[in-house]
C-alpha cells in the first residue's frame, strides 16, 4: 500500500525574497580617477528593497522575536530617513507585523510610497528640528511605542542587531570578495550599524585595515572626529547618513580619515557615477564615492579601497536626478543672463515646457497638469505662438455642471488675456503679474521663452540671499 502524503502544511512559508538578502556583488571602479589604488563597490542596491538596510531590518526583527520583545501580531515602530523603514516594512509584511514609521520630510517621494506600497503606515515629521522638539521624528517613534500595544520600538541607533548584522554577512563578504586583500572601506554614518559592526569584524581579521568617514556637510560628526567637540547641526539634502548626535551604538575609534562632502558633491559624484560607469545609485552612494576618490587620490601607493552604492538611485529620479529639481535648488549652474531668463526653471526652446493646443480637449489638458504637476498650461498654436493660458479654475469654471464639458475645446475656456514680459522687465513688473493673479509669460519680441510663477521667483530670491 503506497505511503500517504503528508498533510498540507498551515503554517505560511516566509516569502523567498527575503533570502535574497545580502550577498550582494563587489565592482570595479574602472572610468573615474582613483589615483594609484583600485576602488571597488559593494552593489548593495541588489537587495530586494534596493539598500543596504535590507541586512539590519531582517536581523533586528529576527534579534526581536528571539528574545520575545516582537510577538505574533505585535506592531514594528520605527523612525527613519527612508531605507530602514522600507527593509522593515519588507519583512514585518512578510512575518505579518504591522509596520509604523515615522519619517521626516525631506525624504524621497519614491522612498515614501514604496513603503506605504508595501503596506507600512507613515507619519511624516519635520526634517528640520533637533532633539527634544516634539516633532523630532525619533522622539515621536519612541512616544508611538508606549502608547501602542504590542508595539516593538526598533530604535536602529541602540540595537546591537545593527551592527551585529554587518559584523557577521557584509564584512566577511567584503573579505572573501577581495581575494583576503582589501586596505581601506570607505562607510558613511547613519545609525553606525555598517561602520561599527565592519569596525569589529576587521580588527580581528585585518587589523591594518583603514576605515574612513564619509559625512555630509553639516553633520556633527567628522569636526566631533577631528576636534573631539559635539558641535551646532546644520542642514543637508543627501538622505539617510550624516547625525546631530552620536548613536548609541557607534563605535569610531577605527576611524583613520574622515571626510566632509557637500550636497552639491554627493549629487554631481553620483550623476557621474551613472554617465562613467552606469550604476545608478542614492544620494548617499555619491557622498561615500566622493570620499572613496578623495582618499584614493591622496594615496603615494597603491591600496585596495572597497565603498558602498548604499541605495538604488530608482529613490531619487525626482530629486537628484531630475534636472529640474537640481536647478531650482541651485545644484546646477545654468548660463545666466542678468534678467528674465534666469528665473524661467522651463525654457520652451529646450523642450521643457508642458503645453496645450487650443483645439485639444479640455480632458487632454487636464490629464497633462496632473501628469506634470501643474495648475496651468500655456497654450501655443500649431506656429508655436502663446494664444492663451489654462489653468485649473478655467477648466472647472467649464465643467462643474457638465462634466460633458471635458470633450470641449481649449480655446472655449482659456484666457487670452495675456500678461507678457520681456527679458529686460523687472522684479516689480513679476509682482504686479503676481498681484493681478496671473502667471507671468516671457516674450522676447514674438518668440516664447516661458513661464514665470511665484515658486519661480521664490526659488530664485531663496539662491540669491541664501
Amino acid at each position: 500500500m503506497p505511503a500517504l502524503a503528508p498533510p498540507p502544511s498551515t503554517e505560511h512559508p516566509l516569502p523567498a525574497v527575503l533570502s535574497l538578502i545580502g550577498n550582494t556583488p563587489l565592482v570595479e571602479i574602472t572610468r573615474l580617477d582613483t589615483g594609484p589604488c583600485q576602488l571597488f563597490v559593494k552593489l548593495e542596491n541588489q537587495n530586494p528593497t534596493g539598500s543596504i538596510k535590507d541586512r539590519v531590518a531582517l536581523a533586528m526583527i529576527e534579534a526581536a522575536e528571539r528574545d520575545g520583545r516582537l510577538q505574533p501580531g505585535g506592531t514594528v515602530i520605527e523612525a527613519t530617513a527612508g531605507n530602514t523603514g522600507l527593509g522593515l516594512a519588507l519583512v514585518a509584511a512578510a512575518k505579518g507585523y504591522r509596520a509604523l514609521l515615522v519619517i521626516p520630510d525631506k525624504m524621497s517621494q519614491e522612498k515614501i510610497s514604496h513603503v506605504r506600497a508595501l503596506g507600512a503606515e507613515v507619519r511624516l515629521t519635520r526634517s528640520d528640528v533637533g532633539r527634544g522638539h516634539p516633532e523630532y521624528y525619533q522622539d515621536i517613534a519612541a512616544r508611538l511605542a508606549t502608547e501602542i500595544p504590542g508595539a516593538f520600538y526598533v530604535n536602529q541607533f541602540s540595537n546591537p542587531a545593527n551592527p551585529l548584522a554587518h559584523e557577521t554577512s557584509t564584512g566577511p563578504e567584503i573579505w572573501d570578495q577581495t581575494g583576503h586583500d582589501v586596505d581601506a572601506i570607505v562607510c558613511g554614518v547613519g545609525s553606525s550599524g555598517t561602520l561599527s559592526g565592519l569596525s569589529r569584524f576587521f580588527e580581528r581579521t585585518q587589523p591594518d585595515l583603514e576605515m574612513v568617514l564619509a559625512d555630509p556637510d553639516g553633520s556633527i560628526l567628522t569636526p566631533f572626529l577631528k576636534n573631539g567637540v559635539l558641535g551646532q547641526a546644520g542642514s543637508w539634502a543627501v538622505e539617510g547618513i550624516g547625525e546631530d548626535f552620536i548613536p548609541d551604538i557607534a563605535d569610531l575609534s577605527r576611524v583613520k580619515a574622515a571626510y566632509t562632502i557637500t550636497d552639491e558633491e554627493s549629487f554631481a559624484v553620483a550623476r557621474e557615477l551613472l554617465r562613467k560607469e552606469g550604476i545608478l545609485g542614492g544620494s548617499s552612494t555619491g557622498t561615500l564615492l566622493a570620499a572613496a576618490l578623495r582618499y584614493c587620490r591622496e594615496q603615494t601607493r597603491p591600496k585596495r579601497v572597497v565603498t558602498f552604492i548604499c541605495d538604488s538611485g530608482n529613490k531619487y529620479l525626482s530629486k537628484m536626478y531630475n534636472d529640474f529639481w537640481m536647478a531650482e535648488q541651485g545644484f546646477i549652474r545654468r548660463t545666466t543672463q542678468g534678467d528674465l531668463r534666469d528665473l524661467i526653471l522651463h525654457r520652451y526652446e529646450a523642450g521643457e515646457v508642458i503645453s496645450i493646443g487650443p483645439d485639444d480637449t479640455l480632458g487632454t489638458a487636464f490629464k497633462r497638469m496632473r501628469g506634470a504637476d501643474v495648475s496651468q498650461l500655456p497654450v501655443v498654436d500649431s506656429g508655436g505662438h502663446v494664444v492663451g493660458i489654462l489653468d485649473e479654475s478655467d477648466i472647472l469654471v467649464k465643467v462643474h455642471a457638465d462634466t460633458d464639458h471635458f470633450r470641449a475645446l481649449v480655446h472655449s475656456a482659456m484666457t487670452d488675456r495675456l500678461e507678457t514680459l520681456s527679458p529686460s522687465s523687472g522684479i516689480d513688473d513679476l509682482l504686479g503679474v503676481f498681484d493681478r493673479g496671473r502667471v507671468a509669460i516671457v516674450m522676447d519680441a514674438d518668440r516664447f521663452l516661458g513661464l514665470i510663477t511665484r515658486s519661480d521667483l521664490l526659488s530664485y530670491l531663496r539662491l540669491q540671499f541664501a
